[in-house]
Protein backbone atom coordinates (compact mmCIF):
# COMPACT_ATOMS: atom_id res chain seq x y z
CA UNK A 1 0.00 0.00 0.00
CA UNK A 2 2.94 2.29 0.51
CA UNK A 3 2.64 5.20 -1.17
CA UNK A 4 -0.67 5.05 -3.76
CA UNK A 5 -2.95 4.99 -0.10
CA UNK A 6 -1.67 7.22 2.03
CA UNK A 7 1.39 4.77 3.40
CA UNK A 8 -0.32 2.80 5.08
CA UNK A 9 2.81 0.52 5.87
CA UNK A 10 5.75 2.78 5.80
CA UNK A 11 4.63 5.33 8.50
CA UNK A 12 6.71 4.70 11.77
CA UNK A 13 4.94 2.10 14.22
CA UNK A 14 5.27 4.79 17.25
CA UNK A 15 3.32 4.44 20.25
CA UNK A 16 0.49 6.82 20.98
CA UNK A 17 0.73 7.06 24.73
CA UNK A 18 -2.44 5.38 25.23
CA UNK A 19 -2.49 1.99 26.66
CA UNK A 20 -5.27 -0.95 26.75
CA UNK A 21 -7.13 -1.84 30.07
CA UNK A 22 -4.13 -4.41 31.01
CA UNK A 23 -1.71 -1.71 30.79
CA UNK A 24 0.13 -2.64 28.04
CA UNK A 25 1.30 -0.19 25.52
CA UNK A 26 -1.33 0.37 22.50
CA UNK A 27 0.75 -0.13 20.07
CA UNK A 28 4.38 -0.98 19.49
CA UNK A 29 7.57 1.11 19.18
CA UNK A 30 8.74 -1.22 15.65
CA UNK A 31 11.48 0.43 13.42
CA UNK A 32 9.94 1.58 9.88
CA UNK A 33 12.35 -0.91 8.43
CA UNK A 34 11.12 -4.13 10.52
CA UNK A 35 9.17 -6.56 8.37
CA UNK A 36 6.72 -8.88 10.19
CA UNK A 37 6.03 -12.40 9.93
CA UNK A 38 3.19 -14.85 10.76
CA UNK A 39 3.01 -18.50 10.02
CA UNK A 40 -0.28 -20.59 8.63
CA UNK A 41 -0.50 -23.53 10.71
CA UNK A 42 -2.54 -26.67 9.19
CA UNK A 43 -2.71 -30.41 10.12
CA UNK A 44 0.70 -31.55 9.54
CA UNK A 45 1.68 -29.19 6.82
CA UNK A 46 0.57 -27.52 3.33
CA UNK A 47 2.06 -30.23 1.42
CA UNK A 48 -0.79 -32.88 1.32
CA UNK A 49 1.78 -35.76 1.68
CA UNK A 50 3.71 -33.98 4.79
CA UNK A 51 1.89 -36.26 7.29
CA UNK A 52 4.30 -38.83 5.76
CA UNK A 53 7.37 -37.63 6.22
CA UNK A 54 9.97 -38.70 8.49
CA UNK A 55 9.23 -36.52 11.92
CA UNK A 56 6.02 -35.77 10.99
CA UNK A 57 3.21 -36.40 14.25
CA UNK A 58 0.19 -37.81 11.93
CA UNK A 59 -1.10 -39.63 15.06
CA UNK A 60 -1.56 -36.40 17.04
CA UNK A 61 -2.95 -33.53 14.96
CA UNK A 62 -6.34 -34.01 17.27
CA UNK A 63 -3.77 -33.66 20.20
CA UNK A 64 -3.58 -30.34 22.11
CA UNK A 65 -0.15 -31.14 22.97
CA UNK A 66 1.24 -31.33 19.62
CA UNK A 67 -0.54 -27.58 18.54
CA UNK A 68 0.92 -26.28 22.16
CA UNK A 69 4.27 -27.52 20.68
CA UNK A 70 3.84 -25.48 17.18
CA UNK A 71 2.81 -22.78 18.67
CA UNK A 72 5.23 -22.07 21.41
CA UNK A 73 7.99 -22.78 18.74
CA UNK A 74 6.69 -19.52 16.59
CA UNK A 75 6.85 -18.02 19.53
CA UNK A 76 10.14 -18.36 20.19
CA UNK A 77 10.60 -16.91 16.59
CA UNK A 78 9.04 -13.98 18.11
CA UNK A 79 6.62 -13.97 15.41
CA UNK A 80 3.54 -11.94 15.32
CA UNK A 81 0.98 -14.31 15.41
CA UNK A 82 -0.28 -17.56 13.82
CA UNK A 83 -3.45 -18.63 11.97
CA UNK A 84 -5.51 -21.71 12.20
CA UNK A 85 -7.60 -23.01 9.37
CA UNK A 86 -11.18 -24.00 9.77
CA UNK A 87 -13.46 -26.23 7.71
CA UNK A 88 -17.28 -26.90 7.84
CA UNK A 89 -16.86 -29.83 5.95
CA UNK A 90 -14.01 -32.74 5.65
CA UNK A 91 -10.94 -31.37 3.63
CA UNK A 92 -10.50 -31.99 0.05
CA UNK A 93 -8.36 -31.96 -2.89
CA UNK A 94 -10.66 -30.01 -4.90
CA UNK A 95 -11.31 -26.40 -3.94
CA UNK A 96 -14.88 -26.89 -4.87
CA UNK A 97 -16.06 -30.32 -4.41
CA UNK A 98 -15.70 -32.80 -1.49
CA UNK A 99 -13.56 -35.73 -2.08
CA UNK A 100 -13.25 -39.90 -1.36
CA UNK A 101 -10.09 -39.69 -0.75
CA UNK A 102 -7.79 -41.42 2.38
CA UNK A 103 -4.70 -40.88 1.58
CA UNK A 104 -4.08 -37.36 2.58
CA UNK A 105 -5.51 -35.60 6.52
CA UNK A 106 -8.62 -35.30 6.69
CA UNK A 107 -10.55 -34.36 10.30
CA UNK A 108 -9.84 -31.05 12.27
CA UNK A 109 -10.55 -29.27 15.45
CA UNK A 110 -12.48 -26.35 16.11
CA UNK A 111 -9.78 -23.09 15.36
CA UNK A 112 -11.16 -20.96 18.47
CA UNK A 113 -11.49 -23.58 20.90
CA UNK A 114 -8.09 -24.57 20.25
CA UNK A 115 -6.36 -20.99 20.57
CA UNK A 116 -8.48 -20.71 23.52
CA UNK A 117 -6.89 -23.68 24.94
CA UNK A 118 -3.62 -22.40 23.87
CA UNK A 119 -3.67 -19.07 25.32
CA UNK A 120 -2.75 -19.16 28.61
CA UNK A 121 0.41 -21.15 27.12
CA UNK A 122 2.04 -18.42 25.67
CA UNK A 123 2.71 -14.88 26.62
CA UNK A 124 3.23 -12.62 23.51
CA UNK A 125 1.79 -14.26 19.98
CA UNK A 126 -0.73 -13.17 18.60
CA UNK A 127 -3.62 -16.13 17.97
CA UNK A 128 -5.45 -15.50 14.64
CA UNK A 129 -8.57 -18.54 14.42
CA UNK A 130 -10.68 -18.69 11.09
CA UNK A 131 -14.60 -19.20 10.89
CA UNK A 132 -16.87 -19.15 8.70
CA UNK A 133 -19.10 -16.80 8.33
CA UNK A 134 -21.71 -18.21 5.82
CA UNK A 135 -23.14 -20.25 7.91
CA UNK A 136 -22.44 -19.75 11.61
CA UNK A 137 -24.12 -16.90 13.91
CA UNK A 138 -22.57 -13.20 13.50
CA UNK A 139 -22.88 -12.83 17.24
CA UNK A 140 -21.70 -15.72 18.54
CA UNK A 141 -18.88 -15.29 16.00
CA UNK A 142 -18.43 -11.85 17.78
CA UNK A 143 -18.68 -13.06 21.74
CA UNK A 144 -15.87 -15.78 20.81
CA UNK A 145 -13.56 -13.63 19.13
CA UNK A 146 -14.14 -11.52 22.34
CA UNK A 147 -13.46 -14.27 24.47
CA UNK A 148 -10.43 -15.25 23.37
CA UNK A 149 -9.18 -11.63 23.39
CA UNK A 150 -9.79 -11.23 27.13
CA UNK A 151 -8.49 -15.37 27.76
CA UNK A 152 -4.94 -14.34 25.63
CA UNK A 153 -5.17 -10.38 27.37
CA UNK A 154 -5.49 -9.46 24.11
CA UNK A 155 -3.33 -11.37 21.09
CA UNK A 156 -6.81 -12.38 19.44
CA UNK A 157 -7.38 -11.80 15.73
CA UNK A 158 -9.73 -12.94 13.78
CA UNK A 159 -9.81 -14.60 9.92
CA UNK A 160 -13.51 -14.70 8.70
CA UNK A 161 -14.42 -16.79 6.07
CA UNK A 162 -17.03 -17.59 3.49
CA UNK A 163 -18.55 -20.98 2.74
CA UNK A 164 -16.83 -21.20 -0.89
CA UNK A 165 -18.09 -24.90 -1.32
CA UNK A 166 -21.64 -25.62 -1.54
CA UNK A 167 -21.75 -28.79 -0.27
CA UNK A 168 -21.35 -27.51 3.17
CA UNK A 169 -24.37 -26.16 3.33
CA UNK A 170 -25.88 -29.33 3.76
CA UNK A 171 -24.57 -29.66 7.17
CA UNK A 172 -26.66 -27.12 8.55
CA UNK A 173 -29.96 -27.56 6.03
CA UNK A 174 -31.10 -23.87 6.21
CA UNK A 175 -29.84 -22.07 3.06
CA UNK A 176 -27.71 -22.92 -0.15
CA UNK A 177 -25.12 -21.29 -1.84
CA UNK A 178 -23.42 -21.07 -5.54
CA UNK A 179 -22.02 -24.17 -6.81
CA UNK A 180 -18.64 -23.63 -8.37
CA UNK A 181 -18.01 -25.33 -11.71
CA UNK A 182 -14.38 -26.25 -12.72
CA UNK A 183 -14.34 -23.40 -15.30
CA UNK A 184 -15.34 -21.38 -11.89
CA UNK A 185 -12.07 -22.61 -10.25
CA UNK A 186 -9.98 -21.83 -13.17
CA UNK A 187 -8.84 -18.31 -11.53
CA UNK A 188 -9.41 -16.40 -8.76
CA UNK A 189 -11.87 -13.46 -10.46
CA UNK A 190 -13.97 -17.05 -11.71
CA UNK A 191 -14.15 -18.35 -8.17
CA UNK A 192 -14.82 -15.07 -6.09
CA UNK A 193 -17.44 -13.43 -9.00
CA UNK A 194 -20.41 -16.38 -8.71
CA UNK A 195 -19.41 -16.29 -4.16
CA UNK A 196 -19.80 -11.80 -4.86
CA UNK A 197 -23.34 -11.69 -2.15
CA UNK A 198 -21.25 -14.05 0.20
CA UNK A 199 -18.83 -11.75 0.32
CA UNK A 200 -20.96 -8.58 0.81
CA UNK A 201 -22.67 -10.48 3.59
CA UNK A 202 -19.58 -11.55 5.38
CA UNK A 203 -18.34 -7.82 5.63
CA UNK A 204 -21.74 -7.05 7.27
CA UNK A 205 -20.97 -9.76 9.38
CA UNK A 206 -17.64 -8.05 10.54
CA UNK A 207 -19.68 -5.05 10.84
CA UNK A 208 -22.19 -6.85 13.32
CA UNK A 209 -18.85 -8.27 14.84
CA UNK A 210 -17.30 -4.69 15.41
CA UNK A 211 -20.33 -2.78 16.76
CA UNK A 212 -20.73 -5.62 19.31
CA UNK A 213 -17.07 -5.54 20.39
CA UNK A 214 -17.72 -1.39 20.50
CA UNK A 215 -21.32 -1.72 22.53
CA UNK A 216 -19.69 -1.85 25.76
CA UNK A 217 -17.26 0.79 26.54
CA UNK A 218 -14.09 1.07 28.58
CA UNK A 219 -15.40 1.52 32.25
CA UNK A 220 -18.28 -0.16 31.62
CA UNK A 221 -17.66 -2.78 34.57
CA UNK A 222 -17.17 -0.84 37.86
CA UNK A 223 -17.28 -4.29 40.45
CA UNK A 224 -17.65 -1.88 44.00
CA UNK A 225 -19.17 -4.80 45.91
CA UNK A 226 -19.18 -1.89 48.77
CA UNK A 227 -21.95 0.50 46.65
CA UNK A 228 -23.77 -2.45 45.11
CA UNK A 229 -22.48 -1.54 41.85
CA UNK A 230 -20.96 -4.21 39.25
CA UNK A 231 -22.30 -2.34 36.54
CA UNK A 232 -22.86 1.48 34.27
CA UNK A 233 -25.66 0.67 32.58
CA UNK A 234 -25.10 3.95 30.25
CA UNK A 235 -21.93 2.38 28.87
CA UNK A 236 -23.69 -0.70 27.38
CA UNK A 237 -25.45 0.06 24.10
CA UNK A 238 -27.61 -1.68 21.77
CA UNK A 239 -26.54 -1.90 18.27
CA UNK A 240 -29.75 -2.63 16.20
CA UNK A 241 -27.74 -3.60 13.03
CA UNK A 242 -29.69 -4.87 10.38
CA UNK A 243 -28.23 -6.81 7.20
CA UNK A 244 -29.13 -8.49 4.47
CA UNK A 245 -29.76 -11.87 6.03
CA UNK A 246 -29.69 -11.21 9.40
CA UNK A 247 -30.43 -8.58 12.26
CA UNK A 248 -28.60 -8.39 15.57
CA UNK A 249 -30.48 -6.25 18.20
CA UNK A 250 -27.16 -6.65 21.04
CA UNK A 251 -25.58 -5.02 23.09
CA UNK A 252 -22.72 -8.20 23.17
CA UNK A 253 -22.78 -10.46 26.52
CA UNK A 254 -19.24 -10.29 26.45
CA UNK A 255 -17.55 -6.58 28.05
CA UNK A 256 -14.96 -4.52 25.94
CA UNK A 257 -11.88 -6.57 25.58
CA UNK A 258 -8.40 -5.66 26.18
CA UNK A 259 -7.74 -4.51 22.26
CA UNK A 260 -11.16 -2.83 22.06
CA UNK A 261 -11.23 -4.53 18.40
CA UNK A 262 -9.38 -7.63 17.73
CA UNK A 263 -7.25 -7.17 14.12
CA UNK A 264 -9.22 -8.99 11.26
CA UNK A 265 -7.64 -10.57 8.88
CA UNK A 266 -8.27 -11.95 5.12
CA UNK A 267 -7.13 -13.87 2.63
CA UNK A 268 -7.55 -12.33 -0.58
CA UNK A 269 -6.81 -13.42 -4.48
CA UNK A 270 -8.88 -11.24 -6.84
CA UNK A 271 -11.01 -7.68 -7.06
CA UNK A 272 -14.19 -8.88 -5.02
CA UNK A 273 -11.82 -10.27 -1.57
CA UNK A 274 -9.69 -7.40 -2.34
CA UNK A 275 -13.08 -4.75 -1.45
CA UNK A 276 -14.00 -7.10 1.16
CA UNK A 277 -10.27 -6.66 3.08
CA UNK A 278 -10.21 -2.70 1.97
CA UNK A 279 -14.10 -2.63 4.15
CA UNK A 280 -13.51 -5.10 6.51
CA UNK A 281 -9.77 -6.15 7.65
CA UNK A 282 -6.71 -4.69 8.99
CA UNK A 283 -4.38 -7.22 7.93
CA UNK A 284 -4.72 -8.55 4.36
CA UNK A 285 -2.74 -11.55 2.78
CA UNK A 286 -2.45 -11.61 -1.00
CA UNK A 287 -1.08 -14.61 -2.96
CA UNK A 288 1.63 -13.08 -5.82
CA UNK A 289 4.15 -15.11 -7.68
CA UNK A 290 6.98 -13.52 -8.20
CA UNK A 291 8.38 -9.60 -7.41
CA UNK A 292 5.95 -8.00 -10.61
CA UNK A 293 2.93 -10.32 -9.33
CA UNK A 294 3.27 -8.80 -5.71
CA UNK A 295 3.44 -4.84 -7.28
CA UNK A 296 0.76 -6.10 -9.27
CA UNK A 297 -1.31 -6.56 -6.82
CA UNK A 298 -0.35 -4.19 -3.83
CA UNK A 299 -2.18 -2.17 -6.94
CA UNK A 300 -4.70 -3.07 -7.20
CA UNK A 301 -5.20 -3.59 -3.39
CA UNK A 302 -5.01 0.17 -3.44
CA UNK A 303 -7.39 0.22 -6.13
CA UNK A 304 -9.75 -1.24 -3.52
CA UNK A 305 -9.39 1.18 -0.92
CA UNK A 306 -9.90 4.00 -2.62
CA UNK A 307 -13.34 2.76 -4.30
CA UNK A 308 -14.32 1.91 -1.15
CA UNK A 309 -13.03 5.22 0.50
CA UNK A 310 -11.28 3.79 3.14
CA UNK A 311 -8.99 6.47 4.87
CA UNK A 312 -5.68 4.34 5.66
CA UNK A 313 -4.47 7.34 8.10
CA UNK A 314 -7.25 6.80 10.58
CA UNK A 315 -7.80 2.73 9.56
CA UNK A 316 -3.86 1.36 8.05
CA UNK A 317 -4.69 -1.59 6.03
CA UNK A 318 -1.33 -3.84 6.57
CA UNK A 319 -0.31 -6.23 3.45
CA UNK A 320 1.43 -9.65 4.29
CA UNK A 321 2.18 -12.20 1.27
CA UNK A 322 1.84 -15.76 1.56
CA UNK A 323 4.13 -18.57 0.45
CA UNK A 324 4.14 -22.23 1.08
CA UNK A 325 8.11 -22.46 2.35
CA UNK A 326 10.49 -26.16 2.07
CA UNK A 327 13.25 -24.85 4.21
CA UNK A 328 16.73 -26.75 4.52
CA UNK A 329 20.14 -25.69 5.50
CA UNK A 330 21.87 -27.72 3.10
CA UNK A 331 21.73 -26.18 -0.65
CA UNK A 332 19.26 -28.02 -2.60
CA UNK A 333 18.16 -30.20 0.29
CA UNK A 334 14.38 -28.60 0.33
CA UNK A 335 13.82 -28.90 -3.53
CA UNK A 336 14.70 -32.87 -2.85
CA UNK A 337 12.17 -33.32 -0.63
CA UNK A 338 9.08 -31.55 -2.38
CA UNK A 339 9.98 -33.53 -5.24
CA UNK A 340 10.01 -36.38 -2.82
CA UNK A 341 6.90 -35.39 -1.19
CA UNK A 342 5.15 -34.82 -4.83
CA UNK A 343 5.93 -38.34 -5.74
CA UNK A 344 4.09 -39.50 -2.35
CA UNK A 345 1.14 -37.76 -3.42
CA UNK A 346 1.10 -38.28 -6.96
CA UNK A 347 1.56 -35.06 -8.19
CA UNK A 348 2.94 -31.69 -8.12
CA UNK A 349 2.34 -29.25 -5.13
CA UNK A 350 -0.02 -26.61 -6.88
CA UNK A 351 -1.40 -24.06 -4.48
CA UNK A 352 -2.82 -20.56 -4.52
CA UNK A 353 0.33 -19.14 -2.69
CA UNK A 354 4.04 -19.49 -4.46
CA UNK A 355 5.94 -22.43 -3.44
CA UNK A 356 9.50 -21.41 -2.32
CA UNK A 357 12.18 -23.89 -1.73
CA UNK A 358 15.43 -23.28 -0.35
CA UNK A 359 17.98 -22.50 2.70
CA UNK A 360 16.68 -19.84 5.06
CA UNK A 361 19.26 -17.28 3.58
CA UNK A 362 17.85 -17.46 0.35
CA UNK A 363 14.51 -17.39 1.48
CA UNK A 364 15.30 -13.78 3.76
CA UNK A 365 16.88 -12.28 0.17
CA UNK A 366 13.34 -13.18 -0.98
CA UNK A 367 11.57 -11.60 1.64
CA UNK A 368 13.70 -8.20 2.07
CA UNK A 369 13.46 -8.06 -1.51
CA UNK A 370 9.84 -8.25 -1.64
CA UNK A 371 9.63 -6.23 1.57
CA UNK A 372 10.62 -3.31 -0.81
CA UNK A 373 7.83 -3.18 -2.84
CA UNK A 374 5.52 -2.15 -0.14
CA UNK A 375 4.19 -5.17 1.61
CA UNK A 376 4.38 -5.04 5.40
CA UNK A 377 5.45 -8.89 5.87
CA UNK A 378 4.65 -12.26 4.78
CA UNK A 379 2.47 -15.45 6.35
CA UNK A 380 4.56 -18.58 5.52
CA UNK A 381 2.70 -21.68 5.33
CA UNK A 382 5.28 -24.42 6.49
CA UNK A 383 4.89 -27.43 3.79
CA UNK A 384 5.80 -29.95 6.62
CA UNK A 385 5.37 -29.69 10.21
CA UNK A 386 7.35 -29.27 12.74
CA UNK A 387 10.22 -29.48 10.63
CA UNK A 388 9.90 -25.79 8.26
CA UNK A 389 7.93 -24.03 10.83
CA UNK A 390 11.73 -25.06 13.28
CA UNK A 391 13.14 -24.05 9.98
CA UNK A 392 12.16 -21.05 10.12
CA UNK A 393 12.64 -20.20 13.61
CA UNK A 394 15.90 -21.09 13.65
CA UNK A 395 17.15 -20.36 11.10
CA UNK A 396 15.44 -17.62 9.12
CA UNK A 397 14.37 -15.73 11.84
CA UNK A 398 18.11 -15.34 13.35
CA UNK A 399 19.30 -14.49 9.76
CA UNK A 400 16.75 -11.52 9.45
CA UNK A 401 17.72 -10.50 12.71
CA UNK A 402 21.21 -10.37 11.39
CA UNK A 403 20.30 -8.41 8.67
CA UNK A 404 18.61 -5.55 11.04
CA UNK A 405 14.63 -6.71 9.31
CA UNK A 406 12.88 -8.26 11.92
CA UNK A 407 12.83 -8.05 15.93
CA UNK A 408 15.15 -9.37 18.59
CA UNK A 409 12.40 -9.06 21.32
CA UNK A 410 8.70 -8.30 21.59
CA UNK A 411 7.70 -4.73 21.86
CA UNK A 412 4.15 -5.21 22.85
CA UNK A 413 2.28 -7.73 24.60
CA UNK A 414 -0.72 -7.65 22.05
CA UNK A 415 -1.79 -7.89 18.56
CA UNK A 416 -2.42 -4.66 17.56
CA UNK A 417 0.68 -3.88 19.22
CA UNK A 418 3.10 -6.27 17.00
CA UNK A 419 1.31 -4.97 13.99
CA UNK A 420 1.46 -1.16 14.90
CA UNK A 421 -2.10 -0.59 15.14
CA UNK A 422 -3.62 1.79 17.78
CA UNK A 423 -6.05 0.53 20.03
CA UNK A 424 -9.15 1.95 18.65
CA UNK A 425 -11.41 3.96 21.24
CA UNK A 426 -15.43 2.76 21.50
CA UNK A 427 -17.47 4.53 19.01
CA UNK A 428 -20.52 4.85 21.48
CA UNK A 429 -17.76 5.96 24.17
CA UNK A 430 -19.47 9.77 24.05
CA UNK A 431 -23.13 8.73 24.36
CA UNK A 432 -24.91 7.86 20.99
CA UNK A 433 -24.25 6.30 17.49
CA UNK A 434 -21.44 8.40 17.04
CA UNK A 435 -19.62 8.00 13.34
CA UNK A 436 -16.15 5.61 13.51
CA UNK A 437 -13.25 5.71 11.41
CA UNK A 438 -14.53 2.50 10.11
CA UNK A 439 -18.16 4.23 8.62
CA UNK A 440 -15.96 5.98 6.21
CA UNK A 441 -15.14 2.25 4.02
Amino acid sequence: MTGTTGDASGAAHGTTGATDPTGAPATASEPTASLHLAVALDGAGWHPAAWREEGARPGELLDADYWADLVTEAERGLLDFVTFEDVLGLQSAAFHLPDDRTDQVRGSIDAVLLAAYLAPLTQHIGLVPTTNVTHTEPFHLAIGIATLDHVSRGRAGWRPQIASRAADAALFGRRTTPQLTEHDVGDSASISAPLRALFTEGAEVVRAARLLWDSWEDGAEIRDAATGRFLDRDKIHPIDFRGTNFSVKGPSITPRTPQGQPPVMSLAHATVPYEFAALSSDVVAITPHGRAGTVAILAEVAEAVERTGRDVSERPLRTFADLIVLLDDEPGAAARRKARLDELAGAELVSDAEVFTGTPAELADLLVDRHSTGLDGFRLRPAGLPHDLTAITRGLVPELQRRGVFRTEYASTTLRGHLGLARPASRYAKGGDARHPEDSA
